[in-house]
């Protein structure tokens, strides 16, 4: 198993932890990662473009004028679409982007950009992270620290201090260990996990 040093919020060693291999060494599987991806995504997409069609734009239902003997062209509604402000054919409609990912092929994309993270030696796993009051300043000094420019940070709990301190560095995300996912895993160069994290990670994704 892959050895790491735990380091304190001031980046002294204070003591190492073993990684799981079946997890942080996986077979990195970029096709699963891209498919799982594109789920993620598809789920965030709106989709309200919409026009109006012949049935749903407002106008009289009468005909414009009488079949024959004007010498124009027959017409029926008002609302058809060659008329200004008809309604359009073939247009827009809401609909759910979307699309289904087995959850097994999910904890392998997931265990693919997890050892993606472990073998670029992208991986910093903390003893704790303690933030006392709301301060951006003490993240910023945090992440300098450590020589870092995107990173995601892994809590083992709900931490709104942490969370609320790095809203405002557009470079840093807080996320719960239950909410860890591949889009992130990848948009960020750097992974910061605390050590209480890195074992509930291990514990659910083992096997």
């Amino acid at each position: 198993m892959p050895t790491y040093d735990i380091y304190d919020m001031d980046k002294n060693s204070v003591g190492t932890v073993d990684i799981d291999s079946e997890i942080f060494e996986y077979p990195i599987k970029e096709h699963l990662m891209h498919a799982v991806v594109r789920w993620q995504l598809s789920k965030k997409r709106l989709g309200t473009a919409s026009t109006k069609t012949r049935g749903e734009v407002s106008g009289g239902g009468k005909k414009p004028w009488k079949q024959k003997h004007l010498g124009r062209a027959r017409q029926g509604s008002i609302r058809a679409p060659q008329w200004r402000k008809g309604g359009i054919v073939f247009g827009p409609k809401p609909r759910d982007w979307s699309f289904d990912i087995p959850k097994k092929i999910r904890r392998q994309a997931l265990k693919s950009a997890l050892s993606l993270k472990h073998r670029d030696g992208s991986i910093i796993i903390i003893k704790e992270l303690v933030f006392p009051q709301v301060k951006t300043r003490r993240v910023a000094e945090f992440i300098k620290r450590f020589g870092l420019d995107k990173a995601l940070i892994l809590t083992s709990e709900v931490n709104d201090t942490l969370k609320t301190s790095a809203r405002n560095i557009r470079e840093v995300k807080v996320l719960n260990v239950q909410g860890v996912n591949v889009y992130d895993l990848l948009r960020f160069n750097s992974l910061i996990v605390t050590e209480k994290s890195l074992l509930r990670l291990q514990e659910v994704y083992k096997g």
